[in-house]
């Protein structure tokens, strides 16, 4: 019978028996004071020194600076002094902190520099314990100047037969490249030595090296993989290290070699699961690959799911996760073995494998993957909820029948408690459903009308209040929506109650025959506490109690869909004027497409969009047009293009274009790059040509210099012609005068210049340039409202198109609208379709479109009619023309 020892008072003394002892102690660092740790570092000029003592304070000091404390330069040097003073001891703990402290205070104190040779020393020594870590250090605070005079030293490590010497030289070199690339080249000779070594990290390292030191030169990198892909690497991290460098070479290469390739296929077969799953991962991200040749890497990865170590599986599945995103099909062989995943303990692998399979799933496992779902789902955290609910958002959109299995899934998963963007993750993927699947709209909206019932989110109330007075009213029942609305005006708060009042109105906008009972409740808003609530109550009464339709859909559905800074501009422009005799027009105003009301729309993880040019916004553009004294008179800007390319990409003087319209004129900009290193280009400037003789350049703004690698725009001012002409194709040509210069310098060989000229491609100008598109928010009264003096009707043939829903991309495009209420989504098998499409003309006219296109079923052929409306009879006769 053991006795536990006691005290002097005789009581048993309490003893740490095991680890949960030590760890409740807690972290013996966390509460450290930088001032008193200085001070103690007053310690290492004692004698004799006390090394447990200096090795404890030594560590407290480098915890300090590892945690980011700032320590002035004064202290940081004068404890580095202190620790230099510790080289006497020959205590190995203290001796392997001390290199620790020397490369963690290299950058905070000064003179660091004077332990070089004590570092050189213990490089060079025949202690193997010191030498590695001897190297890190004199690595760390070496500069360019004294690189060269530990080059030997560092020579001779790269190939000592001590692994770990050798690998912190590699590590250290790779380090030191950043520093003196130039110096780490000379030594490839050794480094090319290292990757023979028969230990796994050194071999690792030094081909990590070597690419680097190899990595500006593209064939010497093709043949260090041709080298190594025979010469079988002994190190499964080589291996990896080797796969994502040919798998670079592939992506970069123009004509890549295949036997590349076939390497990285070969790899599917070693006997590491880490290289396994690295080939696998290559082959997969590589793009334009076929199914035919990820099958194998499919095939592999579909073995990892099976391995007893949860890091492979995860890393398995969730490169299946983002393969199913290209190539659903392909993954669907392994269903199977990732069903058997969704009662993984591990729950990210589980979370995978669920969202895996919703993406692959076919149409009939819809409902079984929901049920295996709905007890998984509690057990995960809200991030894992949101990547779930994603899966769920596309499965939709791919099987949109099966929104009846779905929606009450997703309408219970509200009803759970759950963070802020875990709803609001769920909420968009309703409105997703609903936007996309008009079947789903009545049973979407009662689920997010229940939801704002019990809601404590401000911001999703008011996202499913605006959800709600623009799709309720088209509903069969509209009437059944109101009271959830006014609900929100009786109970919730200011922001929440303003919003109903917004919604009410365009109830009583869209629904004549509820306008009465909308009314009621507005007055009823008039006592509202608020004065934002009271404001909209009242605008909203007056518009619907007196306004014409017309007025009514303009300031109620449609909202306002100008820039908030060419607003601030215009007023501004017209107070300055102080010519108050004509009103302040907003149609001078620049437009944009999105209603300042309308919310962004959350993009879900799991979709990657492609990058798309993007038209600039106009803001930046037009301070910037505005300073330029030829175009000052011009007035607000109304459109700006996305930039064109006038030249390719590789030539020698690159040109892009992007097109500013105004009301009667347009400018071209002309962003010029020079990449001759040899040249200056003086006085350059783009000169138009239209054959037709109805388009002329007004005004030219040249670039007086454009030195190498800059960037300048010239520019060339248009007028519109007096024919009614708003479309054409001008040729351009680049004119410059040339000034050789050094190349490295560059300064004027003489001033001597020549003449010269560069042809660019043709410059069209499209009836888009003039048209900004401005989504309706409700077509049909829009549509009822213009009237029919400004409407015109063409029908003819398209011959470049093959199918409806390219006619409706190509009609789109060209006329420069946006389609409305979703008309642009073509159902699959209709051999006819309607697509409404709206924006502004220049100079703030609407125009308005009704595009039906048809397959003729004799020869395939597709016909479309399009009937063109406006409040201007003449910009319908312009836009009709341009598409005919």
């Amino acid at each position: 019978m053991s006795i536990a020892p006691k005290n002097k008072g005789g009581q048993p003394s309490r003893m740490k028996t095991n680890k949960k002892d030590e760890e409740a102690s807690g972290n013996v660092y966390a509460h450290l004071d930088k001032t008193s740790v200085l001070q103690e570092c007053r310690a290492f000029n004692e004698t004799p020194i006390n090394n447990k003592k200096c090795t404890f304070i030594l560590t407290k000091l480098i915890y300090i600076i590892q945690q980011g404390e700032p320590i002035g330069r004064t202290e940081a040097t004068e404890a580095f002094f202190g620790v230099t003073k510790l080289w006497q001891s020959k205590d190995v703990n203290l001796r392997r902190m001390i290199y620790l402290g020397v490369k963690e205070m290299a950058e905070v104190s000064d003179d660091v520099i004077i332990v070089t040779s004590s570092l050189t020393k213990d490089m060079t020594g025949r202690e193997d314990l010191y030498r590695a870590a001897a190297i890190r250090a004199l690595c760390k605070i070496t500069d360019t100047g004294m690189l060269q005079t530990i080059e030997r030293y560092m020579k001779q490590a790269i190939v000592d037969r001590n692994s770990a010497i050798s690998s912190s030289a590699v590590v250290s070199s790779i380090h030191l490249m950043r520093k003196s690339a130039e110096v780490v080249r000379r030594w490839a000779n050794e480094v090319q030595e290292a990757v023979s070594s028969d230990n796994h990290m050194v071999q690792y390292h030094a081909l990590a090296l070597l690419y680097q030191i190899r990595a500006n030169d593209r064939l010497a990198v093709n043949k260090l993989v041709q080298k190594f892909s025979k010469n079988a690497l002994r190190s499964p991290y080589a291996v990896c290290y080797l796969i994502r460098i040919a798998t670079r070479c592939l992506v970069d290469d123009d004509q890549p070699d295949s036997s590349v390739f076939t390497f990285i296929e070969s790899c599917l077969r070693h006997k590491s699961e880490m290289v396994v799953y690295e080939a696998a991962r290559a082959i997969v991200s590589l793009p334009q690959t076929t199914p035919s040749e990820i099958q194998p890497a499919i095939t592999a990865l579909q073995m990892c799911c099976t391995s007893p170590k949860a890091a492979v599986r995860f890393a398995a599945v969730r490169t299946l996760n983002k393969v199913a995103m290209a190539h659903p099909n392909a993954v669907m062989s392994c269903n199977v073995d990732l069903e058997k995943f969704i009662t993984d303990p591990n729950r990210s692998i589980a979370t995978l494998a669920i969202t895996t399979l919703l993406k692959t799933g076919a149409e009939s496992s819809v409902e079984r993957l929901m049920q295996q779902i709905s007890g998984f789902v509690n057990e995960i955290s809200d991030e894992f909820k949101i990547v779930v609910v994603d899966a769920i958002r596309s499965l939709c959109s791919r099987y949109p029948r099966k929104h009846t299995v779905m929606m009450p899934f997703l309408a219970k998963m509200l009803r759970n408690d759950g963070s802020y963007d875990y709803k609001k993750a769920i909420v968009e993927t309703i409105i997703a459903i609903i936007e996309e699947n008009p079947d789903a709209k009545v049973a979407g909206l009662a689920h997010l009308c229940e939801f704002i019932e019990d809601c404590e989110h401000d911001n999703l109330s008011t996202r499913v209040l605006h959800l709600l007075g623009r799709e309720a009213p088209k509903t069969p029942n509209p009437s059944s929506y109101i009271r959830f609305i006014y609900n929100r005006v009786i109970l919730e708060s200011t922001k929440v109650r303003a919003a109903a009042v917004t919604a009410l109105a365009k109830f009583g906008a869209q629904c004549v025959d509820l306008r009465p009972s909308i009314q009621v409740l507005l007055k009823r808003c008039l006592l509202d506490s608020d004065d934002e609530v009271r404001d909209r109550a009242t605008f909203y009464l007056k518009m619907l109690t007196e306004a014409a339709e017309s007025l009514i859909h303009n300031f109620i559905l449609d909202g306002l869909q100008v820039s908030p800074a060419g607003l601030e501009r215009s007023i501004l422009d017209y107070l300055r004027s102080q010519s108050y005799s004509s009103a302040f027009d907003l149609r001078t105003v620049p437009v944009v497409q999105q209603a300042l009301s309308q919310p962004e729309k959350r993009v879900p993880q799991l979709i990657e969009e492609e990058e798309k040019p993007k038209a600039p916004k106009v803001e930046p553009y037009a301070a910037q047009l505005a300073a330029i004294p030829q175009f000052a008179a011009l007035g607000p800007v109304f459109k700006s293009t996305a930039r064109i390319a006038l030249t390719e990409s590789i030539a020698e003087y690159t040109v892009h274009m992007i097109k500013h319209t105004f009301a009667n004129a347009i400018v071209l900009q002309f962003e010029c790059k020079n990449t001759m290193n040899d040249q200056l280009l003086l006085d350059v400037s783009v000169e138009l040509e239209d054959p037709d003789g109805e388009w002329e350049s007004k005004e030219t703004v040249q670039i007086n210099k454009l030195p190498y690698g800059e960037i300048h725009s010239a520019y060339s001012l248009l007028e519109f012609p007096d024919s009614g002409a708003i479309s054409g194709s001008l040729g351009a040509i680049l004119k410059f005068k040339v000034m050789d210069v050094d190349p490295t310098s560059g300064e004027p060989d003489s001033e001597d210049t020549y003449d010269q000229t560069y042809v660019l491609e043709e410059v069209e100008v499209n009836v888009s340039d003039s048209v900004q598109g401005v989504a309706k928010t409700s077509f049909a009264s829009a549509w009822e409202a213009l009237g029919d003096d400004g409407t015109r009707e063409e029908t003819f043939q398209l011959s470049t198109v093959e199918n409806i829903p390219d006619a409706v991309k190509k009609i789109t495009e060209i006329l420069g609208l946006v389609p409305c209420e979703r008309s642009d989504r073509v159902p699959e098998g209709k051999t006819q379709h309607t697509v409404f499409l709206s924006g502004v003309f220049r100079g703030g006219y609407e125009v308005l479109s009704k595009a039906t296109v048809a397959v003729d079923p004799s020869d395939n052929s597709i016909a479309m009619n399009i009937i063109i409306k406006s409040n201007e009879p003449l910009v319908a006769d312009l836009v009709i023309s341009a598409v005919v």
